[in-house]
């Protein structure tokens, strides 16, 4: 797992991380880990195949008349 190293924070900002932390009910590192996983991994965020699906679903979706060759596969032959 990655360590971050956060230098040159103010007494401010950490004051407020504390407070924050504590009205959560979590440790300050917990709290900042809280925080980092919601900012850069929302739970929003758009996931490409399932908005893919949805279009599909919503456009009618898409009939492609597409039939398999049913013939026995014959093996490669390398000589």
């Amino acid at each position: 797992m990655a360590v971050v190293t956060v230098r040159s924070l103010s007494d401010e900002t950490h004051r407020a991380l504390k407070l924050r932390a504590a009205q959560h009910g979590r440790s300050t590192e917990a709290e900042i880990r809280h925080i980092l996983d919601q900012t850069v991994r929302p739970q929003q965020r758009v996931k490409i195949g399932s908005a893919l699906a949805e279009f599909g679903r919503k456009s009618g979706g898409v009939q492609l008349n597409i039939k398999r060759d049913a013939s026995s596969i014959k093996p490669a032959l390398f000589e």
